[in-house]
């Protein structure tokens, strides 16, 4: 049930209404008319724009279209008023019975209340984490696993087929670093002195892989020179790392449905496909750059290069993919590897990179607009950077991972579900403080935990409906008379509860599933606001003495509070609270 979607198929009808009987122009275009919550909860329940955005290709003016829906609004039972304001918005409130429903449609769906089949079964990519085999995840990692992760989870909700994907960063430089500085662990594993180089990763998390070298090659590997251990080393070594990175996901309850390696892109011919794919677009041409801006003459020398032409596509300026040396830039096995999504058959692209891949954006999205010719959209979310604090201080860095914190750190110290909730109380592209006091505080002002009480509180009605012996299994609660939930603190509950299927299509719309948690707060927020008026008003309280009757209804509107969180925290990744410790 999605009752915004009703009310404004009911506007819809009403205006089909007024073009039948020649008070609009047939047509007309009803694609813009929305029907959403005003800004001013004083002005009504819900608020359409129908007058405003007909009234220019109508030639009307907006007020004269407003009063004729209204009246034929008000005509509804649904409808308690219609209210024209202003030059022409339309204002409505809903009977009570209507809010009633929604519990009630809540509690006979259970979590799949706010589901949606918008997406239509459409195949959607989203690529994340991807980071380099060469250490574990750190906490910048962290907020992009979490944010893909969710962003899945909240598309599989609104009706997208979703694919979780890792591209694996094996086929540069930085795997031969890793072979290099294992090789060190090896030799120190075998009773030398490691000689950690500038440039090699100093990491103690790379002294189990030396041991597991020196289980499996004994001493043989100390005398040989580099080229003979080095592809071996570079294939155990990051076999292993990618070994510590699922692990290190699989803290966070992150799962992948397929690991992607850069290294099979090499010499399998898929570089040479992607580009000869564009090619035949005639988007590959031999040229020489302009130089970068900032630089003299006398910082740079023009080369021939095999260039991109991304400017086909959006770009600022063509990119090379082939250097002047015969060899691959980075952006041919990126482009590779999109063009084999494209392939797969996608219907759409997402991509998950850290902040300082800003300037991959436009190149990668003229990139999959070429390969697809314009038919599979590539969404480039950004995460901005975390900031640590303890004790009021920057927290301090991890000695295991050499100059980073670890995304263990984080989970090691708050666990995951606060982690998760907490990394996704910013918008993606905001800079985000995580501060490990603040978010085990039990306040308001800590969302994870004004959440999860939320969910607690409820758990804990229905624990003592049980011990009083009052029914409160599902199957009565959705039978109850849902007719005594009338006082408007009540009401407040039950409209916000309305929200949610409305705000699942806008998360999954705009593939920011923040939403969903500032969604989730502001429930809770409305559902404690009821609570506390119960202090004070005993006609309020969730459990009222010699009345189940009363009970079960007030309880059917806790249920459906703690039915909505606990879907919404599902899709965020977060386990719901049973009570707070």
């Amino acid at each position: 049930m999605n009752l915004f979607s009703e009310i404004r198929a009911l506007v819809l009808g009403a205006l089909q209404q007024m073009q039948s009987e020649g008070a609009l122009p047939e047509g007309l275009s009803f694609d813009n008319v929305a029907v959403e919550p005003p800004r001013d909860p004083a002005h009504g329940d819900m608020a359409t724009n129908a007058a405003m955005v007909l009234a220019k290709p109508a030639k009307m003016k907006p007020r004269d279209i407003a009063d004729t829906l209204a009246a034929k609004l008000a005509a509804d039972d649904r409808i308690a008023s219609a209210e024209v304001a202003g030059p022409g918005f339309l204002n409505m409130r809903l009977e009570p019975s209507v809010w009633q429903g929604v519990l009630s449609s809540v509690l006979s769906e259970g979590t799949d209340y706010g589901r949606s089949t918008m997406g239509q079964g459409q195949r959607i990519n989203v690529e994340f984490v991807s980071a380099n085999p060469t250490g574990p995840l750190h906490v910048g990692h962290t907020r992009g696993a979490v944010f893909g992760d969710a962003l899945a989870s909240l598309l599989a909700y609104a009706g997208y087929d979703v694919t979780r994907e890792y591209y694996i960063n094996d086929g540069g430089a930085q795997v031969d670093v890793l072979a290099r500085s294992a090789y060190e662990r090896y030799r120190e594993a075998n009773g030398l002195s490691p000689e950690i180089a500038e440039g090699l990763y100093p990491g103690d998390y790379l002294i189990p892989i030396g041991e597991a070298l020196k289980e499996k090659y004994g001493d043989s590997l100390l005398d040989k020179p580099e080229s003979e251990w080095l592809e071996d080393v570079r294939n155990f070594a990051t076999d292993r790392m990618m070994d510590l990175i699922r692990e290190d996901l699989a803290q966070l309850n992150v799962r992948m449905d397929v690991f992607f390696s850069e290294k099979s892109l090499y010499g399998t011919g898929k570089i040479e496909a992607a580009l000869e794919a564009l090619n035949e677009k005639g988007l590959i041409y031999e040229g020489v750059l302009e130089p970068p801006k900032g630089k003299t003459p006398e910082d740079w020398e023009p080369r021939e290069q095999t260039l991109f032409r991304s400017t086909a596509h959006g770009d600022d300026v063509d990119r090379p993919v082939k250097k002047s040396d015969g060899s691959w830039t980075y952006f041919a096995p990126d482009i590779a590897y999109h063009y084999d999504k494209v392939t797969r058959g996608f219907d759409a692209l997402i991509d998950v990179f850290g902040a300082d891949h800003g300037g991959y954006v436009k190149r990668m999205k003229a990139a999959v607009s070429a390969l697809s010719d314009g038919k599979v959209p590539l969404d480039i979310k950004l995460t901005q950077l975390v900031k640590l604090w303890k004790n009021g201080e920057p927290f301090k860095m991890s000695k295991r991972a050499g100059n980073f914190v670890t995304l263990r750190d984080v989970v090691d110290q708050v666990g995951p579900d606060v982690t998760r909730f907490v990394m996704l109380t910013r918008k993606n592209d905001a800079t985000l403080d995580f501060d490990f006091d603040k978010v085990l505080e039990q306040s308001r002002e800590n969302p994870v935990f004004y959440v999860q009480y939320a969910h607690a509180r409820v758990m804990s009605v229905l624990r003592r409906a049980a011990e009083a012996g009052i029914a409160a299994d599902e199957a009565t609660l959705a039978a109850a008379d849902l007719g005594k939930i009338n006082h408007e603190a009540e009401l407040a509950v039950a409209r916000k509860l309305a929200e949610w299927p409305r705000l699942v299509e806008i998360a999954a719309r705009t593939h920011e599933p923040h939403r969903v948690a500032f969604y989730l707060y502001e429930l809770a927020g409305d559902f404690h606001a009821l609570w506390n008026k119960g202090n004070d008003d005993p006609s309020l309280r969730f459990l009222q003495d010699g009345d189940p009757a009363t009970s079960q209804a007030k309880m059917a509107l806790a249920r459906a509070v703690a039915v909505v969180i606990s879907a919404g925290l599902g899709i965020l990744g977060v386990t719901p609270a049973q009570e707070m410790r």
